[in-house]
């Protein structure tokens, strides 16, 4: 398999892009390791372990959090990187006048209804999340919190099966570390 030039600039560019905008940012774990981390780690998993290779699912993982956790407006990334991978990221993104609670369910009652390419960026979101929770979690998580995230998780992914029996199998092995 060859990457086309245009796919690997692309890929570049969100790479470049989200690391630009998360540079500031850090993760909640004990170590607070770099946020960039995540998205890389989700398009990791798409690519490395499921196999995925479509530049815009991909991109759409790098770039999944940039409209909710930085200042990147949604007409920026349209801009950026076009409607195809703007729209996967509107489509995994919470709508922050909501607050926790209004947003978990928001994401259970919408993701039957997000598009094939954004269920897979949410099973990888979702993949990434559950390994992070259940090796180091944010310190200030208690036992009880860290299953909850866990079950939600699962309430959200058992909405998008049947997209990607092999990323549903990941998500279902990393499930198993529930602590």
């Amino acid at each position: 398999m060859t990457l086309e030039a245009n796919d690997l600039k692309k890929l570049m560019h969100a790479l470049e892009f989200a690391s630009r905008k998360h540079k500031d940012q850090r993760r909640k774990d004990v170590d607070a390791s770099p946020y960039i981390n995540h998205p890389i780690s989700l398009a990791n998993i798409l690519c490395n372990e499921a196999g995925i290779t479509n530049i815009d699912v991909i991109c759409g993982a790098l770039l999944h959090d940039t409209v909710e956790d930085t200042d990147t407006t949604e007409q920026e990334l349209n801009r950026e990187f076009g409607e195809k991978i703007c729209s996967i990221v509107m489509d995994v993104t919470d709508n922050p006048e909501m607050n926790r609670v209004e947003r978990k369910q928001a994401q259970i009652d919408h993701a039957a209804h997000a598009s094939t390419e954004a269920k897979l960026v949410k099973l990888a979101d979702k993949i990434s999340n559950l390994r992070d929770v259940a090796v180091n979690a944010p310190p200030s998580w208690s036992l009880e919190r860290r299953q909850e995230y866990f079950d939600w998780a699962k309430q959200v992914i058992d909405q998008v099966r049947g997209v990607h029996p092999l990323l549903e199998s990941i998500f279902d092995q990393a499930y198993t570390n529930r602590p």
